[in-house]
Parts: structure tokens; C-alpha cells; sequence
């Protein structure tokens, strides 16, 4: 004999706000938004976001994927002091850097942010450092030494400038200078001398990826480093040596994506704080690609293919996520 719930089915719940820790499936009534809600799984994905309005690399970019910004930049001429601000599907202009750079760092978030380092359009390496306020630039005090396509993460009151270029000629520093949101200071230096990488995380939990070595050309060996706040350590092992990559999220939960072996790739990795996982590619394979966000919900931003690209990515992680059910 068939039972009521075979003849019935289930209740959707009624509840008052979404639940803290649904289980992959459920459905719900939100009371309170007045929507129906489930809690799907999401694959792994890149998807086309809103292209730049100026095709740019080696630039400044912080914030999270609804919420970014990136500022200078190049092709190598001109290079650029312009700024966009992202707002999840379209690119918008902002208040420019007074020196315009390329091969520039930036960190923090969109009405909170930091550049540092590059290089003007004489190529001249700069030690010029600037807040960002969601609206425009300040100049505060600049780098203790001048140097281009460093590797940097934090806040605008906690931040870590590491590794770079100095020119002339050309030659990779381990140093890291760290910022308290006044001032630089000497931190430990990175085991190894590397440039063109790039650093997400915080100022006592970092994380580096990638970078070219002593050889300007030459990517680094031991590709990965974390941070403490005073000194670098080996991490886990990146699957090949690249540098011009792009990174996001934090020193345990990190995503890795695009660069050049040579050549270019799309590849992209996971990190859990130990060991690097692949996952789906980019869609663009590019060098000097640009991340912000988290390892749920990030972008991969520019880059150059063979030249500057304005493409925007947009990340989504493998995880489950509460979605409100439309009906048209």
C-alpha cells in the first residue's frame, strides 16, 4: 500500500532565512526575500566576463569579482596611468595614478587599494607608491628601493612588496619590503631571487607563484613560497616552471591560471595550502594575466596573447551554491 509521502511528496520548507549549512538539493522557501531556493553544485568554470575598455598588461588589479579595480599597465608604449573599476559585468573608468606604470603591483580592495613599483614610460624603474580610495589615487611614501614587476599582497595597511627587477641591467632581488599603511620596512627575503610571478593572500600568510629567475628569460625553478610575516618557506610544488601568471585567493585556498612556460597557456591549478590540483583552463591562454578574488568567485583579467588583451574571465569554483529559483 502506497504511503502518504508516496502519494504526497515532500513539503518544501518555510523558513525565515536561508539555511547555514543546507545539504546539496534542497529546496526551500525563503519567507523573508519571498523566494524559492535550492542548494545546487557547481562545476568547475571559466566564463567570459566584460572586456576592459583599454587592452592592458603587467598593471596593478585588486578587489573581487564583482567589486575590482586595475590601474596602469601597457602595450610597453604607451604606458598607462588610466583606472577601471569592475562591477560583475561591465568595465568603468576612475580617477588615473599620477605616474603612469607599467609592470606595477597592486593589493587590497576596490575602496581600499595600493600600487606600487613599475616602470614610466622612459623606463625608468619607479619606487613611486599610491593609495587608491574607490575614486582616486594618493602618493604616500614610495618603495625604499626602485624596482618593476615585483610580486605583492594585503591590504593598504598590511602589505608585502617581494622579489622584482632592478634596471639598469636588468637583475632579479629577493627582497620584500613590507607596508603598514605609512611606511615601508625590510621583511625576509624570498628564497629565491624571482620576478614576473605573482603573490595573493596576506601580509602574514602569503603566497608566490611563478616568476622569472636571475635570467630575465628564464623561469624560476622552485616556483612557489609562502609567507609569514618575517620569512619565506618552500610550498607545495607548482606543476611546471612559469612565469607571467596569474594567481588569487589565499596561502590555502589559491588559484593559479594562465602564463608562460613559453608558450603561452591556459592552464589552471587549485591549491589547498600543500598541493596543486589541475582544473579547467582559461579560455584565452595569455601571459601577464592579472587575478583578484577568491578561489570561489574570481577573475583573471588582460594579459597578452601576442598583444594586450582586454579579456575579462570570470571564476567559479567547484562547491556548492544557493541559487533562488526563477519563473518566467
Amino acid at each position: 500500500m502506497a504511503d502518504y509521502k508516496g502519494i504526497k511528496g515532500f513539503k518544501v520548507q518555510y523558513l525565515s532565512a536561508d539555511p547555514s549549512n543546507p545539504i546539496v538539493g534542497q529546496i526551500w522557501y525563503n519567507g523573508t526575500s519571498k523566494n524559492f531556493k535550492f542548494n545546487k553544485f557547481n562545476v568547475a568554470a571559466w566564463a567570459t566576463g566584460g572586456n576592459l575598455g583599454t587592452a592592458r598588461y603587467s598593471r596593478a588589479t585588486f578587489g573581487t569579482q564583482t567589486d575590482a579595480v586595475i590601474a596602469g599597465g601597457g602595450p610597453p608604449s604607451p604606458v598607462l596611468a588610466s583606472t577601471e573599476k569592475y562591477d560583475g559585468s561591465s568595465w568603468s573608468s576612475s580617477g588615473n595614478l599620477n605616474t603612469a606604470r607599467r609592470g606595477i603591483t597592486g593589493c587590497g580592495i576596490s575602496t581600499a587599494g595600493l600600487a606600487f613599483g613599475g616602470t614610466n614610460s622612459t623606463s625608468v624603474t619607479q619606487s613611486a607608491t599610491e593609495e587608491f580610495d574607490g575614486s582616486s589615487w594618493t602618493s604616500v611614501t614610495g618603495l625604499p628601493q626602485a624596482v618593476r614587476n615585483q610580486q605583492g599582497a594585503g591590504t593598504q595597511t598590511a602589505a608585502f612588496a617581494a622579489g622584482g627587477f632592478l634596471d639598469p641591467p636588468p637583475a632579479a632581488i629577493s627582497n620584500t619590503y613590507e607596508y603598514d599603511g605609512s611606511s615601508w620596512s625590510s621583511g625576509g627575503a624570498m628564497g629565491h631571487k624571482r620576478s614576473v610571478g605573482q603573490a595573493t593572500g596576506t601580509l602574514t600568510a602569503g603566497l608566490c607563484v611563478g616568476g622569472n629567475d636571475a635570467n630575465v628569460d628564464t623561469p624560476a625553478a622552485d616556483t612557489v613560497e609562502e609567507y609569514d610575516g618575517s620569512s619565506w618557506t618552500a610550498g607545495g610544488a607548482y606543476p611546471s616552471s612559469i612565469n607571467a601568471i596569474g594567481a588569487l585567493g589565499s596561502q590555502t585556498a589559491a588559484l593559479a591560471f594562465g602564463g608562460n612556460l613559453p608558450p603561452n597557456t591556459g592552464a589552471t591549478n587549485l591549491y589547498d595550502g600543500t598541493t596543486w590540483t589541475a582544473t579547467t583552463a582559461l579560455n584565452t591562454a595569455r601571459r601577464y594575466v592579472s587575478g583578484c578574488g577568491t578561489q570561489t568567485a574570481g577573475l583573471a583579467v588582460g594579459g597578452s596573447t601576442t598583444v594586450a588583451s582586454a579579456a575579462t574571465e570570470e571564476w567559479t569554483g567547484p562547491g556548492p551554491e544557493i541559487k533562488t529559483i526563477t519563473v518566467s
